[in-house]
């Protein structure tokens, strides 16, 4: 691959738009080595396969030998970035934030190489800023262009608040390029308002261009953006089993998608996969194909085979796994409700009591259906209940 085919693979491939234009961030990368970032603000330490999609991004430029930064937003972090929020953000503690950091750098290891990456704090130089700065940086925006964000303009019309640290959010966040004099930012699409904020700061405070990259946000299992609240989630460090059994479960029509973003099967092969799947070839070989993919990249192939094997045996051929965890079980005669709490407790009522209701709780080997989770049964010796479409669990009760 030529320099250019390189460059234009970069800016293409998992790349939702380049701002001013692909084509003068393209020359720029023609001529030198970059210094680009990646912000985050460590509001919680769960990633999943939607923050996969800019981390590969990210990634992407260290190896090609860029400055790259991933920025941890220890200063705006306390403020909270009002994006796709109705309601603001509660303020984290100095340690929550320390914390919170090093679990989502410990996930998101699984995909950055951090001896190609340079860690940077924004309150190192945020929370320096005198009464005087203050006011100057105000004064490069108008409070109309910064209640442009829609987020805000749902929150007028619901009568909801809009605290005024909250407004500053991308003043402050825009001020990191000017301070780390960056040619690039990466992001999702989400955060394109906050990006472009920081290219204004950099035209007026240094007097130069700086170009925004915006990622795409994926879609879950369920078709809609991937999301913890949405529950339809694939967590970077989930087990090789859970994570190639819930990339079995998303939609057909995400299977490209997914092959497109989240792996670096070779273009050419995912557009053959999608003329096949549109001209009626059965999508469980291509679906198994990316499932295996993603879960070997993030684990490794001997894992992804076995994660693959179990999903065939239980979910293809229903036959009952063979270490299936044991769970001692009070009482013969017991609530659903109260069998599934025991044999999956870090799960809430709610999720259990709709996993119920939707048809997706079986007591084996009589194949029998568990859809009222308030009514007590009388269980048998050595029987085993299936929770969802993967977990089994022998349910052995105690003497």
């Amino acid at each position: 691959m030529t320099k250019s085919d390189s460059t234009s693979h970069l800016l293409t491939r998992g790349v939702a738009e380049v701002l001013p234009s692909k084509d003068s961030l393209a020359t720029l990368l023609e001529k030198k080595k970059i210094k680009l970032y990646l912000g985050i603000d460590p509001t919680g330490a769960f990633l999943h396969l939607g923050h996969a999609v800019v981390l590969r991004k990210l990634q992407q430029f260290a190896d090609l030998g860029h400055e790259v930064i991933l920025l941890i937003g220890n200063g705006t972090v306390k403020i909270g970035d009002p994006t796709g929020r109705d309601e603001s953000r509660p303020v984290l503690t100095d340690e929550q934030i320390e914390q919170n950091f090093q679990n989502w750098k410990e996930q998101a290891s699984t995909i950055l190489d951090f001896n190609t990456i340079k860690i940077m704090r924004n309150g190192d130089w945020l929370e320096k800023l005198n009464y005087s700065d203050i006011v100057k940086l105000l004064a490069k925006t108008t409070v109309q262009q910064l209640l442009e964000r829609d987020m805000f303009q749902e929150r007028l019309e619901q009568g909801k608040p809009i605290h005024g640290h909250e407004i500053i959010y991308p003043l402050l966040q825009g001020y990191d390029s000017v301070v780390m004099d960056v040619d690039l930012e990466i992001g999702g699409t989400d955060q394109t308002f906050n990006m472009m904020m920081g290219r204004t700061l950099q035209k007026i405070y240094n007097n130069r261009e700086k170009w925004v990259l915006t990622t795409p946000i994926i879609n879950g299992t369920d078709g809609r953006k991937m999301s913890k609240s949405f529950n339809n989630f694939v967590a970077l460090k989930a087990e090789p089993k859970e994570m190639f059994g819930k990339l079995m479960s998303v939609s057909d029509e995400l299977i490209t998608e997914y092959l497109t973003l989240l792996t670096d099967l070779p273009l050419e092969e995912i557009e053959q996969i999608s003329q096949k799947i549109e001209q009626g070839a059965n999508p469980m070989q291509f679906k198994k194909l990316m499932a295996f993919t993603i879960t070997a990249d993030l684990h490794d192939q001997e894992m992804a085979k076995k994660a693959q094997k179990y999903f065939e045996k239980t979910v293809q051929q229903n036959e009952l796994p063979a270490n299936m965890p044991a769970v001692e079980i009070p009482q013969s005669k017991i609530r659903v409700l109260d069998i599934l709490n025991l044999c999956q407790p870090e799960q809430s009522n709610a999720r259990l009591k709709r996993l119920c209701e939707q048809g997706g709780v079986r007591l084996l080997p009589q194949d029998k259906q568990l859809k009222d989770h308030q009514v007590e049964i009388e269980l048998e010796p050595d029987q085993v209940i299936r929770v969802g479409k993967r977990d089994y669990f022998r349910l052995q009760i105690k003497n």
